[in-house]
């Protein structure tokens, strides 16, 4: 055996189009789905029957098999048919086929399987039986469903040619008996399929005209009528989920919700089979079923078996394994069936550590109602004690290994232990010591949990317990002391006696003492600091305003000189030249201002006009712009009439050396509607800006990209916004957060960095209904440990602070209270400025913190430089750093151009411009 294997393996590794590499993957994951695919059709196309019959088993004994894999499968099987013992085993396919999915086609394949043995002992009977399953199956499949009725109508009609006698003569009695009978089976068969709406009945109809001797009853034309009118009613969700495209999710809901309206079971049951063989994987689809089923119907053998092919479908969906218990308990299954069930669930491998105290919560529900706690021992109480045991050591060391938490952050398992030990066993002894387990795994500074124990001696306990926990309550508790205060001077005006009474005075006096100084404290620490970012932004402000003058009356001083080097070069070059300069910097785009980069329509953009061609060059002008980056990539040619802002999105935030834009984005918007033009914006140097503009044929499909906003490209969120002129538009903002206090929203801070929306989800839930999670990210997407949560209402919001605020999420503290924004001031606009930099030394900066223009347009020996004593701020000089002299000499600290020498020309100007 082993040297056939490894003749075997050999063979594989000869040919990377054999099942060897598939086998390797299945060895390193046995639930890869893919890989059982592709191991059977490698398989099938080498003929290898033996091997290609344990690879069919071996995935169907882990995944329910498609319809194709199926029939495949069976048509193999029936093709190496020998004997009667072959056929029973296809017998045994078929019957774990049509369990898998509701499939008219294989259901139609098994019928015709059976005519086959029709002439067994037996056979006629069994192969009828099979036709009735199969019509209670798919019969009412509106568009498959025929086939099965017209298959079952052709076998009895080749039944009635066997028993009617020959031709001219007499039958007997016995003969007419059974003549009558088949006639019976066929008239019956018609007017049953009448009944139900299926497509093409009236070719029915009139086929039971013609076949039947006395004409169609009354009865039979009445019920045709009726099922006529059905068919016309349902006629519209059938054409809607026949033109859809997969997966048909919202036209099999609409079917759905048409049926379950009309009220009729067996087609509300279809019509999920249906959406369920082609929608195998929504776990929402399954739950609606299966609840509909154990409320509706309640018939245990199919919602056992609705339950147990959810949950091989979706095994890592937790609440399908948890109706699959229930249901299992409604019906009365076996207490070891249910305990197999629950097993596999645990190795089902959900996605949050939750999900394992939810199911485990469940099972320990199930056992507790076995127990009969009238007596003082029984073996079902001890099971139950020992479920609770093997939950705690389970969540602690499985679920933490793989999650890091146990999920059970607030001990609810504990606390339902306890809790049955003190009501139903009598067992204070058992439930006290839980009670202390539970508060020192860290909720011995919670109110609520101390109120828990508090309300458990309360009710089970002795005064003396009550008050030991409302001291210690009062010692620990951090989150709401006042609180707990409150109740143990309530406990003692009832209970407690004088000493009692001044004893917790005293403690809960001393208590809020040391609480007011710690909170006066931190006040105090928080006022500093709000008052040194108050001190840091007007010191910011005012930097800013004395920079803001700076420039100014440094452009102004600079203007005349500027123009006066023009004027001079203009002349030299003569009237019809441009100059050099000039041209540049309309190639480059420069001046655009800020504003414009960050947002710019067409006209803003791309309606720039472009500079005129020059009409000659000066000597050796080629040679010098070699140096230079090569031309800007233009956009493709569209125009501006063509260009349409309502029809556009703009797209923002995307990596600049994303490669290939243009492709890249038609790819990712192609779902949203045609895509009639990309145009990224690109830098004169021809590098991508990392922002563009994506124009759609059809403005709804609009919409549907803006669903598309902060989804990612390239691992980077993207920010996709309508396209507005701002010119048009000025006060038009994208983000609209509120700033005034939100009572029915929480703030929440000390996320982990790898906490997701799921997760907080899942934390938030408990405490309310949850509308909306907003996680903060900065613009590479990367979390900021923040997030804004809304409910439903303010009550709710205010449960979630009370309940969360300090509480612990992988190791970190979070911090929760009610969204209150800070204001938002709106900064002054810089505005356009026009005039030229090439002066400057230091280049504007753009929007992303570079330089608009690289290149300076002035020579160096033209400059002069400023105070070396003047000071910078944030690295840079605040003060002038050059300006253009005429030949007189600069005041101290300043560099001119030698005045001794002789007095330089046009040409000279010319020379030095461009040098370099």
């Amino acid at each position: 055996t082993s040297d056939a294997r490894s003749r075997d393996e050999n063979c594989y590794n000869a040919n990377v189009n054999t099942p060897h590499v598939p086998f390797l993957q299945l060895s390193i994951n046995a639930f890869d789905y893919n890989c059982h695919v592709d191991l059977i059709k490698l398989l099938q196309q080498e003929g290898k029957l033996h091997r290609l019959r344990k690879a069919r088993q071996k995935m169907s004994e882990l995944f329910p098999l498609t319809e194709e894999i199926w029939l495949d499968w069976l048509k193999d099987e029936i093709r190496l048919t020998e004997d009667e013992s072959d056929r029973e085993k296809v017998y045994e396919l078929f019957e774990r086929a049509v369990k898998d999915y509701v499939c008219p086609e294989i259901w139609l394949e098994y019928v015709q399987y059976s005519i086959g043995g029709m002439g067994a002992q037996g056979g006629i009977e069994r192969v009828r039986s099979i036709f009735e399953r199969a019509l209670t199956a798919v019969g009412l499949h509106m568009t498959k469903g025929a086939s099965i009725w017209e298959a079952y109508r052709e076998f009895e009609i080749v039944i009635l040619s066997t028993v009617q006698p020959p031709p001219g003569s007499i039958p007997s009695q016995e003969q007419q008996e059974l003549l009558n009978a088949q006639l019976e089976r066929i008239h019956t068969l018609f007017r049953r399929q009448l009944a139900v709406p299926l497509m093409d009945m009236e070719g029915t109809y009139a086929e039971y005209a013609d076949w039947a001797d006395d004409g169609v009853p009354e009865t039979v034309t009445h019920q045709y009528r009726r099922a006529l009118q059905q068919l016309e009613k349902c006629k519209p969700v059938e054409e809607a989920l026949l033109v859809s495209e997969p997966p048909k999710l919202a036209e099999y809901q609409a079917y759905i919700d048409f049926e379950m309206k009309e009220g009729d079971p067996a087609r509300v049951q279809i019509i999920f089979e249906r959406a369920l063989a082609e929608n195998c994987l929504v776990p929402d689809l399954w739950f609606k079923y299966t609840t509909y089923l154990d409320r509706q119907l309640k018939i245990k053998d199919l919602v056992l078996s609705a339950h147990e092919r959810a949950v091989r479908n979706c095994p890592w969906t937790m609440g399908l394994w948890k109706s699959y218990l229930l249901a299992l308990e409604r019906h009365g299954a076996d207490h070891q069936t249910v305990t197999d069930v629950f097993e596999k669930a645990l190795n089902a491998g959900f996605i949050q550590a939750t999900d394992y105290v939810e199911i485990w919560q469940s099972n320990l529900g199930y056992l507790r109602r076995r127990v009969d706690f009238s007596k003082e021992w029984s073996r079902e109480l001890d099971e139950l004690r020992a479920a609770f045991a093997r939950s705690l050591d389970y969540l602690k060391q499985d679920v933490e290994e793989r999650f890091s938490e146990s999920g059970d952050l607030s001990c609810t398992i504990m606390q339902v232990w306890a809790r049955i030990e003190a009501l139903h066993c009598k067992n204070m002894q058992k439930a006290r010591e839980l009670w202390d387990s539970i508060m020192t795994k860290g909720n011995a500074k919670y109110a609520n949990m101390w109120l828990e124990y508090y309300n458990l001696e309360r009710s089970y306990g002795d005064a003396a317990h009550c008050r030991k926990a409302l001291h210690r309550a009062v010692q620990c508790t951090s989150d709401y002391p006042e609180h707990v205060c409150d109740v143990l001077l309530n406990f003692e005006r009832v209970e407690g006696s004088l000493e009692d009474w001044d004893a917790a005075v005293q403690k809960t006096e001393t208590k809020l003492n040391r609480v007011n100084e710690q909170r006066a404290r931190v006040a105090e620490k928080e006022a500093l600091l709000t008052r040194q970012e108050e001190e840091k932004a007007e010191h910011r402000r005012k930097a800013k305003a004395d920079k803001k003058a700076q420039k100014k009356s440094q452009k102004a001083n600079r203007t005349g000189d500027k123009r006066k080097a023009e004027d001079e070069y203009e002349e030299e070059w003569g009237e019809d030249e441009e100059l050099p300069s000039k041209r540049l910097r309309g190639e480059e785009g420069f001046g655009s201002t800020a504003t414009e980069e960050l947002m710019e329509t067409e006209s803003g953009l791309f309606g720039r006009r472009a500079p005129p061609p020059r009409k000659s060059e000066p000597p050796g002008f080629h040679k010098n712009q070699q140096g230079l980056s090569e031309a800007p990539r233009q956009p493709q040619d569209m125009s501006k009439e063509q260009r349409k802002d309502e029809d556009s999105v703009f797209v923002s935030n995307l990596a600049f050396n994303l490669e290939d834009p243009e492709g890249k984005l038609r790819t990712f918007f192609q779902g949203c509607g045609t895509v009639q033009q990309v145009r990224p914006v690109f830098t004169v140097k021809g590098a991508f800006r990392g922002y563009c503009y994506v124009q759609f044929e059809d403005r709804l499909a609009v919409a549907e990209a803006l669903k598309l906003d902060r989804q990612e490209v390239d691992g980077r969120p993207i920010y996709v916004s309508p396209c507005v002129d701002k010119n048009k538009n000025p006060d038009f903002k994208v983000f609209k957060y509120k700033t005034a206090v939100e009572q029915h929203k929480i703030f929440i801070s000390g996320l982990p960095y790898s906490c997701t929306k799921e997760t907080l989800e899942d934390l938030c839930k408990q405490h309310g209904t949850v509308k909306a999670i907003r996680l903060i990210t900065n613009r590479s997407g990367k979390p900021k440990g923040l997030a804004y949560v809304e409910y439903e209402n303010e009550a709710q919001a205010s449960q979630a602070v009370l309940k969360m605020d300090g509480t612990m999420l992988e190791n970190f503290t979070l911090s929760v209270a009610i969204s209150n924004p800070p204001s938002r001031k709106m900064e002054d606009k810089a505005a356009p400025s026009r005039i030229l930099g090439a002066a400057m030394m230091r280049q504007p900066q753009g929007a992303r913190g570079k330089g608009r223009t690289q290149i300076s347009l002035l020579p160096r020996s033209l400059y002069r430089q400023s105070d070396p004593d003047a000071k910078a701020e944030n690295g840079t000089i605040s003060a002038p750093h050059a300006t253009v002299t005429d030949g007189v000499h600069g005041g101290p600290g300043t560099a001119s151009l030698d005045t001794q020498t002789k007095s330089l020309s046009n040409e000279d100007f010319a020379r030095m411009l461009l040098k370099k």
